[in-house]
């Protein structure tokens, strides 16, 4: 199975992989490592692809797969509810896996020097403006400064057109966001936006300046991502961390 691995400097015993579209059971338009459970995919190929994932990346235990509804919950493990409405999860605890799925979204991932914390966060532009980052971090024991994170495969500014009233949202929470917008050449009173760049912002102000990634683009990138914005129908990547 292929996967991409963080470009940070956090400890060995921290892991933490995104996976592609290749290496699973999936047909068309899912082909092939479909991992959402919600996107008209078979059931049974989707559960074998999710198996396989335990198996290929040595995962210390079946994860928690996320309801994900563009909110600012986050679910600490382990969990013994049944609630899986949220876009982020965290842990202090060895072997519990942390999960996001995406295919467009921003997944962040985030740990600290000592790697005895880590979390997993969809970072949707609706979860980012409204403080998912913020919460997530809020979890954290660590001091913020100790912090690190890592910005997985998300669509790039150039194919990412939102109205104005989603720029203007960002800048009601910051007005420093406004940097991360540049008209859209074609469409008037639309907007490209610069999904790394405004995580990064709020990450920075958090205290967070250890951020690294931020180098793909699930929309431009066919061969190596599903995208929603490109074809709609589509299979969902994982971005995943846990420390043993």
């Amino acid at each position: 199975m292929d996967v991409i691995k963080p470009n940070w400097s956090a400890p060995q015993h921290v892991h933490a992989f995104s996976t592609l579209t290749s290496g699973g059971y999936s047909l068309p338009p899912y082909a092939s490592l479909n991992l959402g459970d919600h996107v008209g995919d078979d059931p049974n190929t989707v559960k074998r692809n999710r198996t396989l994932l335990v198996e290929a990346l040595k995962l210390p235990q079946f994860p928690l797969f996320l309801n994900q509804i563009h909110s600012t919950r986050v679910l600490s493990l382990p969990t013994t509810g049944q609630n899986r409405d949220a876009d982020a999860v965290y842990t202090h605890q060895a072997n519990q896996v942390c999960l996001v799925m995406t295919a467009d979204c921003l997944p962040v991932l985030l740990t600290h020097s000592e790697g005895n914390e880590v979390a997993a966060v969809h970072a949707g532009w609706r979860g980012l403006c409204h403080g998912i980052l913020e919460r997530t971090v809020e979890k954290f024991q660590a001091p913020t400064d100790q912090l690190m994170a890592w910005l997985g495969p998300a669509i790039s500014q150039p194919y990412f057109q939102v109205g104005k009233e989603v720029r203007e949202q960002f800048i009601a929470q910051d007005p420093d966001a406004a940097c991360a917008f540049l008209p859209d050449p074609v469409v008037v009173e639309k907007y490209l936006a610069d999904l790394y760049l405004l995580a990064t912002q709020r990450l920075n102000k958090l205290g967070i300046t250890q951020v690294s990634g931020g180098d793909y683009c699930t929309f431009a990138q066919k061969e190596q991502f599903f995208s929603y914005r490109r074809e709609q129908r589509t299979g969902r990547m994982a971005t995943l961390i846990w420390f043993e």
